[in-house]
């Protein structure tokens, strides 16, 4: 299909809406970062006006080439860096709030999903950055929470819009994430602590096993554009999303209710295997796909828009940075967080 180059009105970039894809934006030619940045910085209006029409953006011909130009091109696009929370994916730190996009195989793709989407508060944009593209696959696939919203069955989303929803965690030294690293305490006063402050009902199954809950909204209200999206991790963490081998293994092995993660509606009810396909079927229809190029940086609007990985062949080496966190109460969530069942 051609490619449709439509250029603001009074801007400085380009956008390039292909259908299939993110919205690219080549950038000029640059002699050093130093002047890549600078543009950046000039640009950076405009390119947050489409990151909030399009969802993602990506930003094509940078000199980014390691941990440390990536974080430069960070800092001219984003005022304050936004932490990694209640953590649930193996990362490498590579300082500076720069971070590799995630550490599992290269077998495993990963669904689409926004990020810390049941946390109290969440980065507003995400920004992936290539250093090595693999050879085959590895794309950081994206998806329009607005139109996966509107995707989804009525009655559905009426459902959750009332409800909720409801993740359950085990966390623990032989699957899933350990609770030390998750909430990076080595103290379980610590862990306490932070669920506390955060919303989350807990319990100890034994010294080294912890299992939470947390009830969060499945929709919420972008700040900025005022638009309603689907927000969550139900599907990304639900049992029937697992891979049937896989599913049958950890049930066998730890219990249906040991899982490392598992969701519910927020009144505790359990989806239907067609309901839950649903969903995924939803997720599948707004993703969108590019082929890394080296040096590329990709915008994310974290609220916006969700964004997954395919698997790959070849190495593979995609940076991740996040910033302008956004409180979930300026997000006008359709069920407020709780610890406790809707209706309970």
């Amino acid at each position: 299909m051609t490619a449709l180059a439509q250029p603001p009105a009074a801007t400085g970039i380009t956008p390039v809406r292909e259908t299939g894809k993110p919205v690219i934006v080549h950038t000029p030619e640059f002699g050093t970062m130093a002047e890549a940045t600078a543009w950046l910085a000039a640009q950076r209006p405009a390119i947050q006006a489409e990151l909030h029409r399009s969802g993602a953006v990506m930003l094509r011909g940078l000199p980014v080439r390691d941990a440390a130009t990536f974080a430069e091109a960070r800092d001219a696009l984003v005022a304050k860096r936004a932490g990694y929370k209640e953590k649930a994916t193996p990362r490498t730190d590579f300082g500076e709030g720069v971070f590799s996009s995630t550490d599992l195989p290269a077998v495993q793709p990963i669904r689409l999903h926004n990020e810390n989407s049941y946390t109290l508060d969440f980065p507003g944009v995400l920004l992936f950055g290539c250093v090595t593209a693999p050879e085959t696959g590895g794309a950081t696939t994206v998806g329009d929470m607005r139109a996966a919203l509107a995707k989804l069955p009525a009655e559905l989303t009426a459902r959750f819009a009332e409800a909720g929803w409801l993740l359950v965690r085990n966390y623990s030294d032989l699957a899933g994430m350990p609770w030390r690293k998750a909430f990076s305490s080595e103290d379980p006063a610590g862990a306490e602590e932070y669920c506390d402050a955060h919303a989350i009902g807990y319990e100890w199954l034994d010294e080294e096993t912890l299992r939470t809950r947390q009830r969060r909204s499945a929709i919420i209200t972008h700040p900025v554009t005022g638009e309603r999206v689907w927000f969550n991790h139900f599907a990304f963490w639900n049992a029937r999303s697992l891979d049937e081998d896989v599913r049958e293994v950890l049930v066998d092995t730890f219990g249906a209710d040991g899982l490392p993660f598992n969701t519910y509606l927020g009144d505790g009810t359990a989806l239907t295997d067609a309901e839950v396909d649903a969903i995924n079927d939803a997720y599948q229809a707004v993703t969108v796909r590019e082929t890394w190029q080296a040096g590329d940086v990709m915008l994310v609007d974290n609220i916006l828009c969700a964004h997954g990985r395919e698997a790959f062949t070849g190495d593979r080496k995609i940076l991740v940075a996040m910033g302008e966190p956004v409180p979930l109460s300026d997000c006008s969530p359709a069920s407020a967080p709780s610890t406790t069942l809707y209706g309970k």
